[in-house]
């Protein structure tokens, strides 16, 4: 976030707004705590009924291997119990709903951005049998970081590439909109919003290219968390609850059944028409285009000759 108001202020919003914002990311740090612990580990075989998970072992036979990709968000961290990370939720969903056994494998690191899902891949490819469907959530750090928006989609495009040449289906939960974190003051929040939909436009037809099923949680769950963010936020005020987690794994397995040929014909849930409006004073505006422009300072990877902006 600090970097967010550098880049505000490299940009041309000038010295006294990069000041202004500089203190406001200094004041939501106050709030959001550096998380340096490990999500739970909720890996296992989970069957119909709520069982499990149980220790998976060579020899241990599932219908449908899950495994997680991505950042904090899928790994789970804010909640205290291994059966409450959003990976966890949704293997039983998927248990309940086939009836079948279903095996949940997670690679996602916390603390993770896009430029983390090659390694996640690459361990995978080692470590053994191949999933039957991928999940990757990723975005929120590379908002944070302020990477570019291009080359962030770019090597999510990349993973999902890797994954669907593997035999994988995929599902990608794209960047989350950090504009719900209350913890974040405005108008920063209104440029930290704005940059996370821009990102989760790119990262939708990056992950449609390459063979993917986008899912846009910044519209599906955005409403929810600004509604409730008491029981939607976990202590940290940033992390999901494992009410939060709950709603993204009921948001994502719509998609999953359906990449896995167990959807049916119905149409999958379409997502609400959001408005783009929040705080619209000229100055935020200003502040807000200028940002979204703005060059990364710690990603210096040129942009692809080919937009994959809307």
């Amino acid at each position: 976030m600090a970097g967010a108001a550098a880049a505000a202020g490299s940009a041309g919003a000038g010295w006294a707004a990069w000041n202004f914002l500089t203190g406001q990311a200094r004041a939501a740090r106050s709030v959001i705590p550096h998380r340096t612990d490990n999500a739970p580990n909720g890996d296992g075989l989970y069957e119909p009924g709520g069982i499990g998970p149980s220790p998976v072992s060579r020899t241990t036979s599932a219908d449908i291997h899950l495994m997680v990709f991505g950042d904090s968000t899928a790994a789970g961290l804010g909640v205290d119990l291994p059966t409450l990370t959003p990976g966890a939720q949704l293997a039983r969903k998927l248990a309940d709903h086939l009836e079948q056994r279903v095996r949940l494998s997670t690679k996602a690191i916390v603390g993770a951005t896009s430029r983390g899902l090659e390694g996640q891949v690459d361990a995978m490819l080692v470590a053994g049998p191949r999933p039957d469907v991928a999940l990757i959530l990723v975005g929120a750090n590379d908002v944070t970081a302020l990477h570019h928006i291009r080359p962030s989609a770019r090597r999510l495009g990349d993973a999902v590439a890797r994954l669907h040449e593997a035999g994988c289906a995929v599902v990608v939960g794209t960047c989350p909109d950090l504009g719900v974190v209350t913890a974040i003051p405005q108008p920063l929040r209104a440029v930290i919003r704005q940059y996370s939909l821009r990102l989760a436009a790119a990262q939708s037809q990056q992950v449609r290219t390459h063979g993917g099923r986008p899912v846009p949680l910044a519209e599906l769950l955005a409403d929810q968390f600004r509604a409730a963010p008491e029981r939607m936020f976990s202590a940290d005020n940033y992390h999901p609850s494992a009410v939060g987690y709950e709603a993204a794994a009921d948001t994502l397995l719509p998609d999953t059944l359906a990449a896995i040929g167990a959807w049916g014909e119905q149409p999958l849930p379409q997502p609400p028409i959001t408005s783009d409006l929040i705080d619209d004073s000229r100055w935020v505006t200003r502040l807000r285009k200028r940002f979204t422009r703005a060059p990364a300072h710690n990603d210096r990877e040129s942009a692809p000759a080919r937009s994959t902006q809307p």
